[in-house]
């Protein structure tokens, strides 16, 4: 192989600028920059936002979420006060804290709330106020408060580290069968108790797990009724049989005693355990006749006072809200959640479980009898024994009427959905963009190989953008991502350039001239104006980096990240392309024997690429492998050919993947009809540009020149019309006298031009709703909890709708200080086709005969990689509007006011945002509430 030489005729290095001796170096040192893009790739592959499979090797992505937290640096300090009213908690905890905590460095405002029963203060800080130094300030202010700010046995605590916006896995505690289908069996305070002491804590050991948080079901706790007559007759107060409890619910440690050379440690056991406990504990001595709490009340066992509920379809649940620690990686959060779940269901609760409608109480103790065990503890399934008998023997010989019930882990909204569908979308559009570029440089540069170098150009920018953001902590979300595809067309303009200036060096160069020298001096050619105009580009967005606040949070990733697509499309086209064009157009194998061994090394590597990576480049190497090995059997004829149908051939390859990517027309109307018109659009845009360039490009630049004062007229009254699109036409010519804005011309322009909308925030389909009504104040938690569950159930018979699971009131922490009346409910409907984890839709074998789907045995519908997608909602449902609109008619009762249309994410978002729970509100501020009035 020959493609090495010597510099002949350049400059001394000495003249050399520093961007010069970079391409030399990469010139002179082929393998160097082979290592490099070889550790690049792989180091790109380990840390790719995408969840690739690699096999065994460890990934350490960048982290992911589906939108940016532009939520306020803020810090949460929630105090509690068990039955206190909001104007006790205000006047005594509130207002003494919000005072206190103003003083805390970098304070930018407080918002405060006080509830029934607790206190929750907000305190937002300023966007360059470290999140973890901030918590410290907190921390040291709240332990240095003096004496007597609050009353006593009141400590106020610092919230999670995390925002709201980190709930990220919602679930439900419920009872299944082995074959995974409800089944019941389980009480609220049993599946609570659960939740508390079983798969709270072992949820909370998953890293980047700040808080979990419960909801739902009933809290146990010991409830003493006391009786005034019998306390007046035992001369005890309250205040007497609280301390009665409260000293009998006590431990006490004292010395040791030595016996026989052996130490033991001296303990008093008081610690409650059951009700008698309580109920023989000694109030006081009456003329030495003690008086015990069950003497002057009645201890038993109840739920505690709940300002929280959770409803599942119209039936009473419990579970947790999980939530992701600030600046984790919520998408590895949610996969040591599941990895956590996994651990724990096994050994979860189980119980058996009897279906009374099919048997008698008689025929259970007759069969538990002639197996040798008891059926009943008293009147309690005698659950041991059962359980006992039941693992030892396989389903088959289970009677029908009895069956077990295991706790299992159910969620109800899950962020990895909507993360994994974000992601597959954005690489579905980078891939796309890809392609799209790859047809226009073959058919527009017709040069096989430098279209293969400028489309190779786009991974490895893209690969070397990922390393980017992981090493400057930028996470990847839709923002994010989409600064790359917004950038792919200047990138591959770096390698257009590049390519095509040498490809015109080497044609003018003459047989003599040493390759490498002519591909020196071509990239040393346009080097520096590439550099330039890629400067010139991130330089324009140097006031998005400027940005504060929301704004900044939201655009600041899209500019980084288009920032780094560009820097890294710069560094392959001066360090990357230029040797791999010396290798690629320059290089010639005299060896015939050697030759044959490079194209059947070709052949094999395009036989990995399409097995492992992506079968179409692999088809195009094959294809290029096979055409070289066979090319000296071939005529001259064909050999002239050969490169038009190698060109042709793989234009129309890309074209038919990227048809079947995108599917323009609709699946409906099947592959071929897709190709033409993709090939029609594609080939019409190339067409009209050429012919544009070539005939009428130079007559109308002529004719421009010649009527420049006409022409630009042109480009003023384009201007004129979009600043008037944009701002409205009685914004732009509001020095216009009023007797012409009469006229109907002028009224009918205004309309039509009325301006723009804003919206800061753009909408994301998150595949569910938020459903957030509210009721009356002053309702109780058993009326609120009626109307959620009619709700629910009404919401639930909407056949796109899946899972409906409902809130009232707030869960145990301090994220969600919501009162009784707030509903709040997450209805994740149905995608409009069956599709993956990816978002691509799923095709099932399609009977066109009898044009219904096929289904098996279990009446589940087959797929097939020929068939046709499953569209899932009705023929009237054409959007997710259609969809809330049902919601809406669905949900309309008395006693609840409808809500604005949000989405979980985007709820959270306008909530930390605005301290309000919706897009748009009033804050009426004044001295009293009556004056407010």
């Amino acid at each position: 192989m020959s493609n090495t030489g010597h510099l002949s005729d350049h400059p001394s290095e000495d003249k050399l600028s520093f961007l010069d001796k970079i391409v030399l170096f990469c010139l002179k040192n082929k393998l160097v920059v082979a290592l490099i893009v070889f550790a690049v790739i792989g180091w790109g592959v380990l840390v790719a936002p995408f969840d690739w499979k690699i096999g065994s090797l460890p990934r350490n992505p960048v982290p992911v979420d589906a939108i940016p937290d532009i939520g306020e640096n803020q810090q949460i300090v929630f105090t509690e006060w068990i039955g206190r009213s909001p104007q006790d908690v205000e006047d005594q905890i509130t207002y003494p804290l919000t005072v206190s905590l103003l003083g805390v460095p970098g304070v930018k405002t407080i918002r405060s709330y006080s509830f029934f029963g607790f206190s929750s203060i907000y305190i937002i800080f300023k966007e360059d106020i470290e999140f973890y130094w901030s918590r410290t300030r907190v921390l040291e202010k709240l332990n240095s408060l003096p004496a007597g700010t609050l009353p006593d046995g009141i400590q106020p605590a610092l919230g999670p580290d995390a925002t709201a916006l980190g709930q990220i896995y919602w679930y439900t505690l419920e009872g299944r069968d082995p074959d995974g289908n409800p089944i019941g069996g389980w009480n609220l305070n049993e599946l609570r108790t659960i939740q508390d002491w079983y798969v709270r804590y072992f949820l909370l050991a998953a890293e980047g797990i700040s808080e979990v948080a419960s909801i739902g079901g009933y809290v146990q706790e010991y409830q003493i009724d006391v009786d005034p007559d019998a306390m007046r007759a035992a001369r005890v107060s309250l205040e007497d049989i609280f301390m009665a409890v409260r000293m009998s619910n006590i431990d006490v440690g004292a010395r040791t005693i030595e016996v026989n050379r052996v130490e033991y440690i001296i303990r008093g056991l008081g610690f409650i355990e059951k009700v008698s406990d309580i109920e023989m504990s000694v109030v006081t001595v009456n003329e030495n006749i003690p008086i015990y709490v069950k003497d002057v009340a009645k201890v038993t066992l109840g739920p505690a006072l709940r300002r929280g509920a959770l409803d599942k379809g119209g039936a009473e649940a419990s579970g947790g809200s999980v939530v992701v620690r600030y600046g984790f990686n919520p998408l590895q959060a949610i996969k040591n959640v599941k990895k956590k779940i996994d651990e724990i269901s096994h050994g979860l609760p189980t119980k058996a479980v009897v279906d009374y409608k099919m048997v008698s109480r008689n025929d259970v103790e007759d069969f538990a009898a002639a197996r040798g065990f008891h059926a009943f503890n008293d009147t309690e399934l005698n659950q041991n024994d059962w359980l006992s008998w039941l693992l030892k023997n396989s389903r088959e010989e289970w009677p029908d009427w009895i069956n077990t019930s295991h706790v299992t882990v159910v969620p109800f909204y899950d962020r990895t959905d909507l993360i994994y569908e974000t992601l597959g979308t954005l690489n579905t559009a980078l891939a796309e963009e890809i392609l799209v570029t790859i047809i226009v440089v073959i058919v527009l540069v017709m040069h096989l190989r430098s279209s293969i170098l400028i489309s190779a150009l786009l991974p490895i920018a893209v690969l070397m953008c990922f390393i980017a953001m992981k090493t400057f902590g930028v996470d990847a979300n839709i923002v994010a991502l989409s600064g790359i595809a917004i950038a792919i067309g200047t990138m591959v303009d770096m390698g257009i350039i590049m390519c095509e200036n040498i490809l015109r060096h080497l044609d003018e160069a003459g047989p003599e001239e040493n390759r490498l020298d002519v591909i020196f001096r071509a990239t040393r050619e346009v080097s520096g104006a590439v550099l330039t105009a890629v400067s010139t580009t991130i330089v324009s967005f140097l006031p998005v980096f400027t940005m504060i606040g929301a704004e900044g949070k939201l655009f600041k990733p899209l500019a980084f990240t288009k920032t780094f697509a560009l820097f890294s499309s710069v560094i392959v086209a001066l360090t990357i392309i230029p040797p791999a064009a010396h290798i690629l157009f320059t290089a010639k194998i005299r060896s015939q024997r050697l030759k044959q061994f490079f194209l059947s090394g070709l052949i094999a590597a395009g036989i990995f690429i399409g097995i492992w990576l992506a079968w179409w480049a692999g088809l195009i190497l094959v294809a290029m492998g096979v055409y070289h090995l066979a090319e000296d059997y071939l005529s001259t004829r064909i050999r002239s050919y050969g490169k038009w149908i190698v060109i042709i051939a793989s234009a129309l390859l890309v074209g038919i993947l990227l048809t079947n990517h995108w599917l323009p027309l609709g699946q409906d109307k099947g592959l071929l009809r897709n190709l033409i018109f993709v090939m029609l659009l594609l080939g019409g845009l190339l067409l009209f540009f050429q012919m544009f360039q070539r005939f009428w490009y130079a007559p109308i630049l002529r004719w421009c020149l010649d009527h420049k004062i006409l022409f630009l007229l042109v480009p003023l009254c384009i201007m004129l019309f979009g600043v008037s699109a944009w701002m409205g036409v009685d914004r732009v010519f509001g020095f216009v006298p009023t007797a012409i804005r009469s006229t109907t011309v002028w009224k009918s322009a205004s309309n039509t031009f009325p301006g723009f909308g804003k919206e800061f925030m753009p909408s994301l389909d998150e595949g569910s709703y938020l459903y957030m009504p509210t009721t009356m104040p002053h309702a109780s938690i058993g009326e609120v909890l009626d109307v959620l569950q009619f709700q629910d159930k009404r919401l639930s018979s909407i056949p796109e709708t899946g899972l409906v699971v409902g809130k009232l009131g707030r869960i145990e922490s301090p994220l969600d200080p919501a009162p009784l009346s707030m509903i709040e409910t997450v209805i994740n409907y149905k995608s409009e086709y069956i599709i993956d984890k990816d978002g691509h839709r799923i095709k099932f074998r399609f009977d066109k005969e009898k044009q219904e789907y096929a289904r098996d045995q279990d009446g589940n519908l087959i797929p097939d990689p020929d068939g046709k997608p499953y569209r899932q909602w009705r023929e009237h449902i054409k959007s997710p509007d259609d969809i809330w609109k049902e919601i809406v008619d669905a949900a309309q009762i008395p006693g609840a006011t409808s809500a604005p249309k949000l989405q979980p994410i985007a709820a959270r978002i306008v909530m930390l945002q605005s301290g309000m729970r919706a897009p748009m509100g009033i804050k009426v501020k004044g001295p009293d509430l009556e004056t407010i009035e």
